[in-house]
């Protein structure tokens, strides 16, 4: 049976992290560190994940804004509210929450971002550095998976790494960081999509699976050879075969489960450790910004 990566505790700890180091921050004489989160329109999904970002931030001490703009507000109006946030000096961080509603560019608002306030790490400044290995701010949920590979001593060095999912938010930068001669790094990555034919030659190869294509439950036992690691980064709703609603991620868990090394459960897994990195960008912005 597989061993169980619980990215809840692993999360924990790095709270816990946070805080001290807010803690130290403030016996220094400096300010706690500021992010201001931006809602536009009402998804009820989008709501309550920034209201669990603003908790997050409570708990660790990091100061929290979040303003709200009506569904119809204009793209103008959006960027108008970042720009002033990038020239407020009280403000570390800037998140946008996505999606944004539909007749706002979500490129235009992104690239609206100052670099150095950008703790989601979508910024095109960022993504190249990212790209070249670059000190700047990767993005959260890919960040959040080397983290857990790290604490659960899960070697990368030399493995043959397939990332299935190819998004700018995480597949992309995920492979590009699984790549590059670093901790956490160094392996030989393969990345799969929904145009790959015959996916399962390629992920049965892999010693590290990682899904992020958001289809619930895509990867299978068959996917998968035994001893494998494998991350799942899926978060999908279904309804149960009693009617009611449930989370799964891109992974079988049931069937994977018992023939992986080690994998990550859904939910419990890969979420909190990217509400964690959050907290740890928020942090590193504002030393930087203090230096």
């Amino acid at each position: 049976m597989a061993h169980i990566i619980d990215g809840n505790a692993i999360a924990a700890e790095i709270r816990t992290e946070v805080a001290a180091a807010v803690q130290h921050r403030l016996e220094r004489g400096l300010p706690a560190p500021g992010l201001n989160l931006l809602l536009v329109g009402e998804d009820p999904a989008s709501e309550v994940y920034v209201r669990f970002k603003s908790k997050d931030c409570e708990k660790v001490g990091i100061r929290s804004t979040i303003v709200r703009l009506p569904a119809d507000a204009t793209q103008q109006q959006v960027i108008d509210q970042v720009q002033e946030w990038n020239a407020d000096s009280s403000v570390d961080g800037i998140l946008v929450q996505l999606p944004l509603p539909k007749h706002i560019n979500e490129h235009d608002v992104i690239n609206t971002i100052d670099p150095e306030k950008d703790v989601d790490g979508f910024h095109p400044v960022n993504a190249g550095k990212l790209l070249i290995g670059l000190d700047g701010f990767i993005p959260c949920t890919p960040l959040g998976v080397l983290e857990m590979l790290k604490r659960s001593n899960i070697e990368t060095s030399g493995k043959h790494a397939v990332v299935v999912g190819r998004s700018n938010i995480v597949g992309k930068p995920l492979a590009m960081l699984l790549a590059q001669k670093r901790p956490q790094g160094n392996a030989t990555v393969t990345i799969c999509h929904t145009g790959t034919r015959n996916m399962t030659e390629f992920t049965r190869s892999a010693d590290i699976v990682i899904a992020a294509v958001g289809r619930a439950q895509m990867i299978t036992a068959e996917h998968v050879k035994p001893g494998a690691v494998v991350i799942d980064v899926g978060i999908n709703r279904i309804t149960k075969a009693d009617g009611t609603n449930g989370l799964v991620g891109d992974v079988d868990f049931a069937s994977v489960e018992p023939i992986a090394q080690a994998i990550t459960p859904v939910p419990g897994g890969v979420g909190p450790m990217t509400r964690a990195m959050l907290l740890s960008n928020t942090m590193v912005a504002a030393e930087r910004r203090s230096r």
